[in-house]
């Protein structure tokens, strides 16, 4: 009797559990449970049965199925995996999976259309980061911009792959003649234009707005092409190139590029390549502004001269000494924006017109520089932010 009384309680508890919803952890979506529970998660299957007692296999009840359902070990392998798929950010491919119930096939297809909406929403955010790529063929060169938010993205393999096809398939657009010097061009230059992409998370035929469009979906940021140049090849000498902090080949933060032409054509070019790659890295630390004197604007002119004029006008000299004051500091003008008159980064006791003169000698025929182009990643982008200006023009000539 004692031991009946005993255990009335906790069978009553029991029963009441029973009759109850059955609960497997704590946030959860509910379903009607008849029979078997099969539930593939991962790959995994997952197989929920109940008996009555009497042997009967027929019952009916809500029970809940969570998101811990899935252990922690494997959630954390799916997590990876969906990861490795779509490099989205871990939280984002965390919420996709939870959302799915761990199903990764969903997940990966609802993470897709979520990115593309985020990317579209993120298109308006500033992105001053990202890479130059180069490419070149023997007729001409190609130099984009690809900017993002963060230099981690732009770290990014698939972000450095796809700056990378955006230049090659630049040198394959044949747009306005180009038979000399430097064309600029914008972003709609390349917008409609077919890549046909290899890489394991980018890979397809797309266009580039399209491929724009899902590495900014993978990334979490906008992502921008900002403008690019196409550069022509001397008829007769070489052109120079040098990339600045480059991670890898044809892509960097900053770019040189010249062209050094001769005038006869069966001139050696192996020391005019050697010159030619020192200056293109001269370009990069000297920033020439001009070619010769005479391609200084009046206007910058002009503004330097009264720049000069009232710094010369505070010492209270006379006039002709200011006068003499302001011609001698236009000279120092001249060779700190006038690529000619700049000394020579790797030899600083001789200009840029000397070492010229002196390689025309070398090679047995003048040589001259025909064009020079100087990219900065970001340059003029938060001021332009700010203005709502037009885009700032590269140096070059």
């Amino acid at each position: 009797m004692g031991f009946s009384r005993g255990v009335k309680r906790p069978i009553e508890i029991l029963y009441k559990r029973l009759k109850g919803p059955l609960q497997f952890g704590h946030e959860y979506s509910t379903l009607t449970i008849r029979g078997n529970i099969t539930n593939k998660i991962g790959g995994s299957t997952n197989l929920y049965t109940s008996r009555y007692a009497s042997g009967s296999f027929e019952f009916g009840f809500p029970a809940r199925r969570y998101s811990t359902d899935v252990s922690a070990l494997d959630q954390m392998g799916l997590i990876k995996l969906l990861r490795e798929r779509t490099s989205a950010p871990i939280k984002e491919v965390k919420a996709a999976l939870v959302g799915s119930n761990w199903d990764i096939e969903v997940a990966q297809k609802e993470l897709r259309k979520r990115g593309m909406v985020l990317a579209s929403k993120k298109s308006s955010r500033t992105a001053a980061e990202g890479f130059l790529a180069l490419a070149q063929n023997e007729r001409k060169a190609a130099l984009i911009e690809l900017n993002c938010e963060t230099d981690f993205v732009a770290r990014n393999e698939i972000f450095q792959y796809l700056a990378l096809s955006l230049a090659k398939s630049a040198l394959c657009v044949e747009g306005s003649q180009l038979a000399s010097g430097t064309l600029p061009f914008g972003p709609e230059y390349l917008e409609d234009v077919k890549l046909s992409l290899d890489h394991p998370k980018l890979n397809g035929e797309k266009t580039v707005q399209n491929a724009i469009t899902e590495l900014a979906a993978m990334m979490g940021e906008n992502v921008k092409l900002r403008r690019g140049f196409a550069i022509a090849h001397p008829s007769q000498g070489v052109m120079s190139t040098y990339l600045h902090t480059s991670p890898q080949q044809g892509i960097g933060r900053i770019a040189g590029i010249l062209s050094l032409e001769v005038e006869d054509a069966n001139t050696p070019l192996d020391a005019v390549q050697r010159i030619g790659s020192e200056l293109a890295m001269h370009v990069v630390a000297a920033k020439p502004l001009f070619l010769t004197k005479e391609d200084v604007s009046s206007d910058a002119l002009d503004n330097e001269r009264e720049i000069l004029k009232s710094q010369a006008e505070s010492t209270a000299k006379s006039a002709m000494a200011i006068e003499k004051m302001v011609e001698g500091r236009l000279r120092k003008y001249y060779e700190d924006v006038v690529f000619l008159e700049q000394k020579f980064v790797v030899n600083d006791k001789l200009n840029v017109k000397t070492l010229l003169s002196n390689l025309s000698k070398e090679v047995g025929s003048p040589v001259k520089i025909g064009s020079f182009l100087r990219v900065e990643v970001g340059e003029g982008l938060q001021g332009l932010e700010e203005c709502s200006g037009t885009e700032p023009s590269a140096q070059a000539a």
